[in-house]
């Protein structure tokens, strides 16, 4: 007699019959698992096609790094150039320098069609040697050698700028105090990335043509760039800390090709990781249609699973049969999802390649695809453990009584794989955030609308088996048909809310941002800004207004914050993300009184005839950011002057108030003998607004005018290019809301089919069980729209008010409208559902019962 197998044992000898009977479970059709296939693909490519997109310009910004700078090591300072000292260190390692200027100006056309146009642009003035790395290019070709070559001749503009003043090689243009020709049409600027934000286009001049325009005087705002291009095998990272070493107080700002635009790279960063939580969304939706295709397709197959019991085979031989199907069908869905999310960067660059910051650099990127397969996998598992383990625990005398019996619902250990599953999912989720505060907020949130929305089809499951009984046959019908047992109520709840919370959710912030924009914004914002205005020039600037004219005149300076207590800033530990104050120069001024749109917090303004040691107000979120209090000292370098002041006080800044806003106000006394210029704003009479920006300019060529209109008009299109983002990324989830929707849908349906077979057989027209199914799936769209408005709009209200710092101010009409759309989109497709089924012939049905 042969010893009996050790369960441990025997348990592992089932896997090899439990992949046979998968294979041959496969063979016979997907069925409902085709909705698992649907949705498990859109969420995995949603998560894919983010990760491939950011980590394809992360990579470009890395392997372009040097084009990007222009160098491999860059110095930049702010209304300085190097002092002997400084640029002796910057030589001894061997390389190459190049020195450019760049700084805002007006450019105005003086001959031919551009005759009396004026436009702010980005004049750069480089040496010779410009550009040590990358390629430029004007119309014509001729790569470098033909930019230099123009650049002898006079200014090299770019092709924006020639096209929006109708200038052409051979027109004469002003700049400053200087008329000069157009040489060339500038097609490439290979270093255009690491400048970040701009006002304008470029405009190209020599560093030897600069002097003439008299746009450089003390005060002036102005950047001097030292790029140093290294001989080859020396470590860019290694000379740029020795340069910081050297001169740890330079105030400069150093930066190498390894993070060639950080701005950039911290931009894509954020976006990312926002667009990945979102389609981290997306997966949690597809999750609910695994479970639901799963159980759907466990429902059928269940004379299956009730004869395989019936000869002998375990629970557990039923469980590993479905689980290894079910994974693989989820492997492939993965996989599919993964190869085609990293198609998205060839997509995009198709689409919008001009509207990405740098080339990306376009493959397969092998982290975001695993990742993102990974993410699927764990999330299949989560939604599919639980119904696997009912089916497996079921015995099976109570599978072959029907659909009359319950399923049990599934044991501890069962649930605790699930749960379990779902915390791996937010752990790597979280762990892998830049900001992992707001990630496991974010997490936090959709957890929490999917138990509300669990919670809420139970509840109404519950209070449709509690109400009166309409007196009516079809309403009774309806009714019945939302608490019957096997209805899918939790199902088409959870479903459908989720992706009208989402639609509803993307209305609010929308509408919010956009009263934001037009209504608040226009209302507060002046007409124009100006730059660089010489303060002797001011009492004639004044002068020279029209009559009626709103005017505001602040000085300005720029100088980068060297020490907070003494202690250099770039020796600070842990400092926050958010604590901008200490990333490159900051805009500084001088005050008597405390300026409008400030709210002292802490401390006390100083008197107006105050003439003692160097005192400074700050704004109170910085300071909160650094831990800095009333009393702390903080150090700037103005023109390479160290200034330690004392925070005399903080406030609360009104950043909305389209006025002159600074981190850091000075005393009069400190500030008031440095070199600085006026910053000023100006409202015209709206009749004089159409040529204000040319008298300006021809009575101040040194001024840089801005109109307020443009450049909201660029932070509008920079908003809506981020929307258009974060949209395509929602619409995944939406796709993969409404594959759970039409699924939940069709498992109903095909529960109904036995119980419409008797209703016709009864009496009952095909109309009359259509118009039940119409009041059924109708008041279940408008309660679950009322829901899903609730929690859209207490989203919306976290992420106008909490994230973007927006005021409150949605359209609920347009959020509505659009649950209002999905309610309709439910009826339609749960008619469109029972007509199928009302479609089938009673004979077979009854044949087949």
């Amino acid at each position: 007699m042969m010893a009996p197998v050790p369960a441990p044992q025997a348990r592992l000898r089932e896997w090899p019959l439990a992949a046979r009977f998968a294979v041959r479970e496969a063979r016979g059709g997907l069925g409902a698992l085709r909705l698992l296939f649907i949705c498990l693909l859109l969420g995995v490519l949603a998560m894919a096609g983010v990760g491939s997109l950011a980590a394809a310009i992360e990579q470009g910004l890395s392997d372009q790094g040097q084009s990007i700078l222009g160098a491999d090591v860059e110095a930049r300072l702010t209304q300085r150039a190097p002092t002997p000292e400084e640029r002796a260190t910057l030589t001894q390692f061997g390389g190459t320098l190049s020195e450019n200027i760049k700084m805002r100006a007006m450019v105005r056309g003086e001959s031919g069609a551009a005759a009396g146009r004026e436009l702010l642009a980005e004049l750069k003035a480089v040496d010779g040697r410009w550009p040590m790395y990358g390629a430029a290019d004007v119309r014509g070709g001729g790569g470098n050698a033909a930019v230099q070559a123009a650049l002898a001749k006079g200014a090299v503009v770019a092709a924006d700028l020639a096209d929006q003043l109708g200038l052409k090689v051979g027109d004469e243009v002003g700049i400053g105090e200087a008329r000069m020709p157009v040489a060339a049409i500038l097609t490439l600027e290979p270093d255009k990335a690491s400048e970040g934000f701009t006002f304008g286009p470029s405009v190209l001049i020599s560093m030897q043509r600069l002097e003439q325009t008299q746009l450089v005087q003390p005060g002036s705002l102005y950047r001097h760039h030292v790029k140093l291009k290294l001989p080859p095998g020396t470590d860019p990272v290694a000379v740029r800390e020795a340069i910081e070493k050297a001169h740890p107080d330079a105030g400069w700002r150093l930066a190498d090709s390894r993070d060639g635009a950080p701005g950039v790279r911290r931009f894509v960063e954020r976006l990312g990781q926002f667009l990945t939580l979102v389609s981290l969304t997306a997966l949690a939706v597809a999750g609910v249609g695994v479970g639901n295709g799963v159980r759907s397709y466990l429902d059928r197959k269940a004379g299956t699973i009730a004869t395989l019991k019936a000869l002998g085979g375990s629970s557990g031989l039923v469980l590993k049969t479905y689980l290894l199907l079910v994974g693989g069908v989820a492997l492939v869905a993965a996989a599919v999802g993964a190869l085609l999310g990293a198609l998205v960067p060839w997509i995009v660059v198709q689409l919008a390649g001009d509207a990405l910051p740098v080339p990306p650099a376009l493959g397969l990127h092998a982290g975001p695809m695993l990742t993102a397969i990974a993410f699927g996998l764990l999330v299949a598992l989560a939604f599919a453990v639980p119904p696997l383990a009912r089916a497996g625990a079921l015995p099976a005398q109570r599978i072959f009584r029907g659909s009359v019996e319950q399923w049990p619902w599934p044991s501890a250990r069962a649930l605790g794989v699930a749960l379990g599953a779902g915390a791996v999912v937010a752990a790597l989720a979280v762990w892998q955030a830049a900001e992992r505060l707001f990630a496991a907020g974010f997490l936090g949130g959709a957890l929490a609308v999917l138990a509300l929305l669990f919670g809420a089809g139970t509840l109404i499951q519950w209070g449709a088996a509690r109400l009166p009984r309409p007196k009516k046959v079809l309403p009774r019908l309806a009714l019945a048909n939302v608490h019957r047992p096997g209805a899918m109520t939790r199902q088409l709840v959870v479903a459908l809310g989720l992706g009208l919370s989402l639609f509803a959710t993307l209305a609010f912030i929308e509408t919010s941002f956009n009263a934001e924009l037009q209504k608040t914004v226009p209302a507060k914002a002046p007409g124009f800004f100006l730059l660089d205005l010489p303060k002797e020039d001011a009492p004639r600037f004044r002068e020279s207004l029209p009559a009626g004219s709103e005017v505001t005149m602040v000085p300005s300076l720029r100088g980068p914050v060297t020490a907070v207590n003494g202690v250099p800033a770039s020796e600070l530990k842990d400092v926050p993300e958010g604590s901008y104050v200490l990333r490159g120069d900051r805009g500084l001024t001088w005050a008597e009184d405390l300026p409008k749109g400030n709210r002292l917090v802490a401390g006390h303004w100083w008197p107006k005839d105050y003439a003692g040691p160097p005192l400074v107000s700050m704004d109170a979120e910085q300071a909160g950011l650094l831990g800095l209090k009333v009393g702390d000292r903080i150090t700037v370098s103005v023109l390479g002057v160290e200034i330690e002041a004392k925070i005399a006080s903080l406030r609360e800044v009104d950043w909305d108030s389209m006025g002159f806003n600074f981190v850091l106000i000075y005393d009069p006394n400190t500030l008031r003998d440095a070199p600085y210029s006026y910053m000023s704003t100006v409202t015209p009479p709206a009749a004089a607004e159409a040529g204000f920006t040319g008298q300006v300019t021809r009575a101040f060529p040194t001024v840089s005018v801005v109109k307020v209109k443009d450049v909201l008009g660029e932070v509008s299109e920079l908003v809506m290019q981020m929307g258009t983002a974060v949209r395509a990324a929602a619409s995944v989830a939406i796709l993969a809301g409404i594959a759970v929707l039409v699924g939940a849908l069709a498992a109903q349906a095909r529960a109904r089919i036995y119980d419409n077979v008797i209703l016709k057989t009864l009496g009952a027209t095909r109309r009359q069980l259509m118009a039940a199914a119409g009041l059924e799936y109708a008041g279940l769209g408008l309660l679950v729209s009322g829901i899903a408005l609730l929690l859209g709009g207490l989203a919306g209200w976290i992420v106008v008010t909490q994230v973007l710092k927006f005021q409150w101010a949605p359209d609920w009409g347009v959020a509505l409208l659009t649950v209002l759309a999905g309610a309709a989109i439910t009826l339609l497709l749960g008619l469109a559902g029972a007509w199928r089924t009302l479609g089938v012939k009673v004979a077979r049905v009854l044949r087949e019962s």
